[in-house]
């Protein structure tokens, strides 16, 4: 069972993953928000972080940067609905930043698992 954080503004799709994962046998925790997360992950830090990349108070980019930054050991995914404009090209660059695997809103359900899976036993 592996430690896992949720960063979401969006509380559905916070709840929706939440309870996948733990259908899975995951400890999860959530924050709304970059700064909430941070401050979460520093508190007690997870195995896996799973961040939006649109969020108000601090985006995604930002909060995947300092927790990088900070805690380069860190295994992340992505995920974004694209944003108010339906974009979704910060998906192909963001894996520059070092995440392995992001994913557009809504996601496959084996394949997110399947993700978490492999990153957990990297």
């Amino acid at each position: 069972m592996a430690k896992i954080l949720i960063i979401d503004d969006d509380p559905t799709s916070r709840w929706v993953l939440k309870a996948i994962l733990e259908e899975e046998g995951h400890n999860v925790s959530e924050a709304e928000d970059g700064e909430q997360g941070l401050a979460l992950f520093n508190a007690t830090p997870a195995d896996l972080v799973i961040t939006d990349i649109f969020m108000p108070e601090k985006e995604g980019v930002q909060t995947i940067r300092e927790l990088l930054r900070d805690h380069p050991e860190t295994r992340i995914i992505a995920v974004t609905d694209g944003g108010s404009k339906g974009m979704y090209e910060p998906l192909n660059w963001i894996q520059l930043l070092g995440v392995k695997h992001t994913f557009a809103k809504p996601y496959d359900r084996k394949q997110m698992i399947s993700a978490v899976n492999e990153l957990l036993t990297e």
